[in-house]
């Protein structure tokens, strides 16, 4: 079974493409995914790409867990962390993370 960071995303999203409100789509050119239409997760370069609180991206970014991420404006958007594919193991408990910070249940 292969494990790039394109497989892992890919079984990442069929994994949450059954549940409801969600779906997939392309954002700056890279696979995303979506929850009522809002973008929470994409796979960019390589690396998952999480859309989470402010404090926890400065969380993980100070954890070295994740990096800041530049979306091409020379500038670090404030809610997104990328994550490198060598922490893997983590991004399912990311994408879970995200996809509750931008539509919350309840």
């Amino acid at each position: 079974m292969s494990k790039t960071p394109e497989a892992v995303f890919q079984r990442l999203v069929e994994a949450q493409v059954g549940r409801p409100l969600m779906s997939v789509g392309r954002m700056f050119g890279a696979p995303v995914l979506k929850v009522q239409g809002k973008v929470f997760a994409m796979l960019v370069k390589g690396r998952l790409v999480v859309k989470l609180p402010r404090p926890r991206v400065d969380d993980l970014i100070a954890s070295r867990l994740g990096e800041p991420f530049d979306p091409g404006h020379g500038k670090p958007s404030k809610e997104w962390v990328a994550v490198e594919a060598t922490a893997s193991n983590r991004w399912r408990r990311l994408l879970d993370e995200a996809r509750e910070f931008v539509a919350p249940i309840g």
